[in-house]
């Protein structure tokens, strides 16, 4: 049985960024994933903004970073837009898999090990380590650490092993459903479209992210507890638009997202949980590859000074619960506000905010600035006091 310092479930962004940080720290660490390729299938949009990538210390790169974004067009029900475009580059859509791959690289030359096609299936607690017990690629095997950092996606299966909860209400989370589509059309390949409306889809969007001038992730998020699939509402929506529907089909994905639900703690003993296993998501796009990655570097960090004290008790490891919150989760929380404002409004609502606000007060409610965003509220909307009433409950 190979021993670590550190265990990590999962080699996506969160687990790969956590595995470069830690080995950076001279930790021995162990990434493992049950995939047989890092990268594949996606599960997101592909959308990074630029701002996020600074913040990571992520330089651009032509490899991965297929097509420039300079903002976003929000479209009503009637298609009327809001568009939010700031003249520049503030984002990519980018190539998931060779992202996560490049990701991979990095960590393994800073010291990391990685293993794809095994699978965790059981841990154990035993003398202050935990035994991980894997099928890896047809074998069985063990490895052991006194820590194991989950990131092993919403439905965290290492988690759960080791007692932690990380269950998260049907309110809390969204079926996705996406088409990455070839020889489509749609009005500027340089912004991402989000597209709303209860009939398109109920507490939720419909999204294209353009990767070139004809080829987009062609997506959908709605209620988990919606009777009708996402994939019918894709489908229908699809239909509806000349540019897509003679589009073809080049790759089909599909996943939850969790969209609130945020653990109080995330870190119990030998145990430290990020990314979507987390629930560390924007709750209003649910965007979460840097959100992810910013916990495992908060994460990474905490478990290093573990490491130095030999302390894995959760009361030690929950300092990552308390400066991850500081950093970023108590911005999700008001952002949590404003979506549960959205999924307030009817169709007609939608309409009369395409027609009152503009793009500037469209990154107020998106950035989770509720006072800002009170104000724009009560200054646009004094015309439609119903509507400023439903939204100012949700921006205290």
């Amino acid at each position: 049985m190979q021993e670590f310092d550190i265990i990590i479930i999962g080699a996506g962004p969160a687990g790969l960024r956590a595995a470069k940080v830690l080995a950076e720290g001279k930790a021995n660490v162990l990434c493992i994933d049950k995939k047989q390729e890092i990268g594949v299938p996606k599960r997101c949009g592909e959308g990074l903004g630029l701002s996020w990538m600074n913040r990571l210390g992520l330089k651009p790169d032509p490899k991965w970073c297929l097509q420039e974004i300079n903002g976003a067009a929000l479209y009503a029900p009637s298609m009327k837009s809001v568009k939010l475009n700031f003249k520049k580059v503030s984002g990519y859509i980018i190539e998931r898999r060779v992202f996560e791959k490049e990701l991979a690289k990095e960590a393994a030359s800073k010291g990391a090990m990685i293993r794809t096609k095994c699978h965790a299936s059981n841990f154990e607690r035993k003398n202050g380590k935990v035994i991980v017990s894997c099928v890896e690629r047809g074998e069985d095997v063990q490895y052991a650490a006194p820590l194991i950092i989950a990131a092993d996606g919403t439905e965290s299966l290492t988690a759960r092993k080791l007692g932690f909860d990380t269950k998260i209400g049907l309110n809390d989370i969204e079926s996705g459903y996406q088409y990455e589509m070839a020889n489509i059309s749609f009005e500027n390949p340089h912004l991402i479209n989000l597209f709303f409306g209860k009939e398109i889809a109920p507490r939720g969007y419909c999204w294209i992210f353009p990767k070139s001038d004809t080829c987009a992730n062609v997506g959908i998020g709605i209620a988990g507890s919606e009777p009708k699939t996402a994939k019918e509402y894709l489908d229908k929506f699809i239909k509806a638009h000349l540019g897509l529907r003679n589009g073809s089909i080049i790759e089909v994905n599909a996943g939850t997202i969790p969209v609130g639900g945020f653990l109080e703690e995330l870190a119990a003993d030998n145990l430290i949980v990020v990314g979507d296993a987390a629930h560390q998501v924007n709750p209003i796009h649910g965007g979460g590859i840097g959100i992810a990655m910013e916990a495992a570097t908060i994460a990474s960090k905490v478990a290093l000074k573990a490491l130095g004290k030999k302390d894995f008790g959760s009361k030690f490891l929950n300092q990552y619960t308390a400066e991850w919150y500081k950093t970023r989760g108590n911005k999700l929380k008001r952002i949590l506000k404003q979506r549960h404002m959205l999924e307030e409004l009817n169709d007609d609502n939608f309409e009369t905010l395409a027609n009152a606000i503009d793009g500037d007060d469209v990154m107020l409610i998106a950035e989770g600035d509720l006072k800002s965003s009170a104000k724009m509220v009560l200054k646009k909307l004094v015309r439609h006091p119903k509507l400023a009433k439903v939204m100012l409950k949700y921006l205290k």
